[in-house]
């Protein structure tokens, strides 16, 4: 592309630890943040499943947003109130779990929790430690907070994020974490709908609304998802979401439509390899909680609206946090429990309790060899991240043909995408657009130049816009873009994966895993993330009387060697 005023980028190349670069894989976006909201369409549109002889009771509306003479139609969307979540079971459920930290004991002796790895999960274990009354000190490899959510400023004071973050009503343990710190305020909730780009006719959008009393899904397929729970959708593992579709008689119309957008934006791969269980984690929650599928952007970029108030609570309560600090090193006591963590500038970094809150394909890169061949460690092999490529792209005039909203593009190379200059309030601009887009799958440009990954947006993008964006630039004109590449992003949801998912608690005393990839019953997502943060923290409660006497003892011989 010529012509245009900046170019920049984030390429998050994959790094040896000898590296020192303030970039390294920590892996992308969370996009299964955003991307659950097709999950309700598989059960709710009889105009799919009626064709499979399955009862489908139909609850939403779903209506063609076509272009008209004068241009196209807009939905006319606002911020809405926050919807009534706090009496739901689940957001209930997280409340008591938050609760029983703040309620704990007291510890006589407070322990010295070094976390490595200050994305979501590690905020989180640090914050729910903090309020059981132990000292968190966080150390982050990079300059900035928030791992997968992550973002920068450019020279222009313009913010350029790791993937495009969405909040969902299903997200209790996030919603309960914004109400903790006091910033329900922060979350920009839309409109209970969804839209759809239309195959094969450019600039035309489908729009479902959700009603807001949903009748109990009847489509057989679907039922037993939600008669069996969590049991059953732990079971359809070892199918990928294609030979479930088979095996139920689904046409492959349904899946070509809707399971390749549900799949892509899930987790950035088709239905050829997704496993099922992903799908049928996030129809069981939408599908049970009336509000679960609402969704909400945040006001602003995530390291300061939200990372930073989980910080300052943390050190509130006399946590520590330091940027730069890449781990490099665990190093090991004889008897293969944690000596201290080595980091990449030659700090050493000791305490009590350990705990790797990295993206799963970092820990594998630190592991100790002598506990490489250990089942918990060993099973992690598996989990593999998956590449995402993140763009935003800034043009010299608003565009027209775009909402207040999530968009689904239903595109072979593009998920999802937002005129963030609309939908979040520190990204506001009256009078140019700035898409922020979803490039995937990935796999296959993940290598690619910058100027390519451009030119092949404009091309779709010429078919979501045809009256206002040209693939030949002739059109509305390309300001500036950045691109942000994570060449391992959540890890690659294949089937077979779930028993690979390691528990908080590994076998080796005083040392924890947290991260969206451990077990807990969300997907890789934010939710997931934080949900593992508080199960990490629980678990070092359960832990802390053997944990507070190994410290004392290592107390004592410090001082008899002093």
């Amino acid at each position: 592309m010529k012509g245009l005023v900046c170019v920049s980028r984030v390429d998050l190349k994959p790094l040896s630890l000898s590296e020192a670069s303030p970039l390294d894989p920590l892996q992308g976006m969370h996009i299964t943040d955003m991307k659950r909201s097709s999950n309700r369409l598989a059960s709710w549109s009889s105009d799919y499943f009626g064709q499979v002889g399955a009862s489908a009771l139909c609850c939403v509306k779903k209506r063609e947003i076509k272009m008209r003479p004068g241009g196209p139609l807009r939905v006319t969307c606002k911020d809405y109130p926050r919807p009534d979540i706090d009496n739901t079971f689940n957001f209930l459920e997280a409340a008591a779990l938050s609760a029983s930290f703040r309620s704990a004991p007291r510890p006589n002796r407070p322990l010295q929790v070094v976390i490595a790895g200050a994305g979501l999960a590690g905020l989180s274990t640090a914050k729910y430690l903090a309020d059981l009354g132990h000292k968190p000190i966080l150390l982050e490899a990079r300059d900035v907070l928030g791992g997968k959510v992550a973002a920068w400023k450019d020279d222009d004071g313009d913010w350029y994020e790791t993937g495009l973050h969405i909040f969902f009503g299903a997200y209790p343990n996030v919603q309960n974490l914004f109400g903790e710190l006091g910033i329900n305020d922060r979350l920009q909730w839309k409109e209970h709908s969804m839209i759809f780009a239309l195959p094969n006719k450019p600039g035309q959008f489908s729009r479902f609304d959700f009603m807001e009393v949903l009748p109990a899904p009847l489509n057989v397929g679907l039922l037993p998802a939600i008669v069996g729970g969590q049991a059953y959708v732990e079971a359809q593992d070892g199918l990928t979401v294609k030979e479930w579709m088979c095996k139920q008689g689904v046409p492959d119309r349904v899946s070509d439509e809707v399971f390749v957008a549900m799949s892509k934006a899930l987790n950035f791969i088709n239905p050829e390899e997704l496993s099922m269980q992903c799908i049928l984690i996030a129809l069981n929650r939408f599908l049970q909680e009336k509000h679960g599928s609402k969704m909400a952007f945040l006001d602003g970029n995530p390291p300061e609206r939200l990372c930073k108030p989980i910080v300052d609570h943390v050190q509130s309560l006399g946590g520590q946090l330091q940027l730069n600090s890449r781990l490099q090193k665990i190093e090991l006591n004889n008897d293969g429990t944690v000596k201290h963590f080595l980091l990449a500038n030659g700090d050493i970094v000791e305490g009590d309790v350990y705990v790797s809150a990295m993206p799963v394909d970092i820990l594998k890169l630190v592991l100790p060899q002598e506990w490489k061949e250990v089942s918990y460690f060993k099973k992690l092999e598996k989990l593999v991240g998956v590449p995402v490529i993140n763009i935003h792209i800034w043009f010299d005039r608003k565009l027209k043909n775009t909402y207040d909203h999530l968009l689904f593009s239903r595109s072979p190379i593009l998920s999802v995408y937002a005129d963030m200059s609309v939908t979040c309030k520190e990204y506001y601009d009256p009078n140019r657009s700035m898409l922020e887009l979803v490039f995937a799958p990935a796999h296959e440009w993940i290598a690619r130049s910058d100027e390519d990954i451009l030119e092949a947006t404009l091309k779709e993008l010429s078919k979501l816009f045809p009256d206002e964006i040209a693939d030949d630039g002739s059109k509305a004109k390309v300001l500036k873009y950045h691109v942000v590449k994570t060449p391992r992003s959540v890890y690659k949801t294949v089937p077979n994966c779930e028993p690979c998912r390691p528990l908080q608690r590994s076998p080796i005393k005083g040392f924890y895993l947290s991260g969206d990839y451990t077990k807990q019953k969300y997907l890789a997502s934010m939710e997931g993330a934080v949900l593992s943060g508080k199960l990490c923290a629980q678990a070092i409660l359960q832990d802390y009387s053997l944990l507070a006497a190994q410290a004392g003892q290592n107390e004592v011989v410090e001082a008899t060697f002093a």
